[in-house]
């Protein structure tokens, strides 16, 4: 699925696309509607940078046992 946002609402916001998109993944990782790898894709950056861009915001990460599991499963899949 695509998402376009006119030139209009950005001019409007001030912001640029990849402002915009940044925007967007912290919002949805703070109502935890993303998981952290999930808001980092968003923006086209990694886990440990999207980390640095909540920490400077000061928004704290949420990290349960489902995002430990799946980053036990990513580090598996790596070894073979």
């Amino acid at each position: 699925m695509s998402f376009i946002v006119s030139d209009e609402i950005l001019t409007a916001t001030g912001m640029t696309e990849t402002e915009m998109k940044l925007e967007i993944a912290v919002m949805l990782f703070q109502k935890e509607k993303l998981t952290l790898a999930q808001a980092a894709r968003l923006v086209g950056t990694n886990r440990m940078k999207f980390q640095q861009i909540l920490a400077s915001r000061q928004i704290p990460v949420h990290y349960d046992i489902e995002d430990f599991e799946q980053d036990l499963t990513n580090l598996q899949m790596g070894r073979r």
